[in-house]
């Protein structure tokens, strides 16, 4: 028979996790509007000295630096709130990223600061679900018949 107690240490213990996994994703969505910002202040001009301008870009260029800026915030948006979506436009977006600055890098050139960024946000998340999902089997193993 289980007690107040345990209850107790397993809302306790869901919180917690709830709050560290909230955190997580505001981290992550502070910097997809950092990444946003980025991405904007160079295409209207304001870094760089304006050479990284939308209307002096090669068409790879223009393509991927116009579809990362709508992304990144709209991610950033849906991390925040909660929304199952805004993972998802994440992972667009990252994997733009990855695939432009690891398996394109002739064209985008390197950036392995940022593949290696998502890919321990890949694997925190990945430490995220299978904690919850292993604190979910503990309370499923928990309940009898008389503890309903």
């Amino acid at each position: 028979m289980y007690g107040v107690d345990d209850d107790q240490t397993s809302a306790v213990d869901s919180g917690l996790l709830d709050r560290l996994y909230l955190i997580f994703r505001r981290i992550v969505a502070v910097g997809c509007l950092l990444s946003a910002l980025f991405y904007w202040s160079r295409l209207i001009g304001l870094s760089a000295e304006g050479q990284f301008r939308f209307d002096l870009l090669p068409a790879y260029w223009q393509t991927a630096a116009a579809g990362l800026s709508v992304l990144f915030p709209i991610a950033a948006l849906g991390l925040w709130v909660g929304a199952a979506w805004g993972g998802v436009i994440w992972f667009l977006a990252a994997g733009t990223e990855v695939i432009m600055y690891y398996f394109m890098a002739d064209l985008f050139g390197s950036r392995p600061l940022v593949v290696i960024a998502y890919a321990l946000v890949v694997v925190v998340y990945i430490a995220f679900r299978l904690a919850y999902f292993l604190h979910e089997r503990e309370r499923a193993r928990n309940v009898t018949p008389d503890s309903l």
